[in-house]
C-alpha cells in the first residue's frame, strides 16, 4: 500500500499538531507547516515520537499562507518530492481582536482575511488541482463555530469563517463526481496554547467560556483531531460539503 502524503497548514501547535500525530501513527508522511521555525521543528520530534514503529514521518516548512507565492513554492516541493498530495488540512488561522464591529480595526481585520481566507484560498486551489490530477484527495478546512452563528465581539473573526464555509461546501459541489472531497470541521472553544495566553492576559476568562458550551467546558485539541481524521479518511467516503460541529453541543442550542 502506497503511504500517504499529508499537509497540515498551522500544524506546530493545537489542534493542527494533534492531527498530524495521529495521522503519523497511522503511517503516513505528514507536512506542517507555520511560520516559526523553532515551535515547528519541536513538533515535528513530538510528531516523530507518536509515530515511532509506524513508518509514519512529519516534516516542517517555514511558510506564511497568505503569501501565495510561498504557498506555491512548498507545494512544488512536496509534490516533486513524492509525486501526489492525498490529504490536507488548512487549519492555519488567527484571531487578532475582541471588540464589537463599531470598535474593530481595519488592519487587524486585513490581517485575519490574509491568513483565515486568502490563506486556505491559495492552498485550496493547489491541493484541488494536485488531487484532481492524481484522481483522488480529501481536504479538511477549518471553520468555527463563529462561521455559523453570529458571536458578539467577533464580527470580523466571524465573517473569515462564514467564507470557509463558502469556499467548503462550493468548492465540495464544483468536485463531488472527481473524487475529491472537501469538509470542514466548525470547533466551539478549544483549550489550546492560544486560549491559555488570552486567558492570562485576561481577555478571556475560562469560566465564561466554558459556559458557552451545553457540556460546561472546553474541548480538547484531540478530540477535534480525531474528527478531521476520520473526515479525511475513506471511512468518510459519501461525505463531502459537510460542515462538522465539534462544539460540546453549542450548535443545538
Amino acid at each position: 500500500m502506497t503511504q500517504p502524503v499529508a499537509l497540515i497548514t498551522g500544524g506546530a501547535t493545537g489542534i493542527g499538531k494533534e492531527t498530524a500525530k495521529i495521522l503519523a501513527a497511522k503511517g503516513a508522511i505528514v507536512y506542517i507547516s507555520g511560520r516559526r521555525s523553532d515551535v515547528g521543528e519541536e513538533a515535528v520530534a513530538e510528531i516523530r515520537a507518536a509515530a515511532a514503529g509506524s513508518g509514519g514521518d512529519a516534516f516542517f516548512v517555514q511558510n506564511d499562507v497568505g503569501d501565495e507565492e510561498a504557498v506555491a513554492s512548498m507545494f512544488s516541493d512536496i509534490v516533486s518530492r513524492h509525486g501526489r498530495l492525498d490529504m490536507a488540512v488548512n487549519n492555519a488561522g488567527i484571531n487578532t481582536e475582541s471588540k464589537t464591529l463599531a470598535d474593530s480595526d481595519t488592519q487587524a481585520f486585513r490581517a485575519m482575511l490574509e491568513t483565515n481566507v486568502l490563506g486556505v484560498y491559495h492552498c485550496m486551489k493547489l491541493e484541488i488541482r494536485q488531487m484532481l490530477a492524481q484522481g483522488h484527495g480529501s481536504i479538511v478546512n477549518l471553520a468555527s463555530i463563529a462561521g455559523l452563528n453570529g458571536i458578539p465581539w467577533t464580527g470580523t473573526y466571524a465573517a473569515t469563517k462564514h467564507a470557509v464555509v463558502g469556499l467548503t461546501k462550493s468548492a465540495a459541489l464544483d468536485h463531488a463526481t472527481q473524487n475529491v472531497r472537501i469538509n470542514a470541521i466548525a470547533p466551539g472553544a478549544i483549550h489550546t496554547d492560544i486560549i491559555d495566553a488570552s486567558i492570562a492576559l485576561g481577555v478571556y476568562d475560562t469560566s465564561a467560556i466554558a459556559a458557552i458550551h451545553p457540556m460546561q467546558r472546553m474541548g480538547r485539541p484531540e478530540e477535534v483531531a480525531r474528527a478531521i481524521c476520520w473526515l479525511l479518511s475513506d471511512e468518510a467516503s459519501f461525505v463531502t460539503g459537510h460542515i462538522m460541529n465539534i462544539d460540546g453541543g453549542f450548535q443545538a442550542k
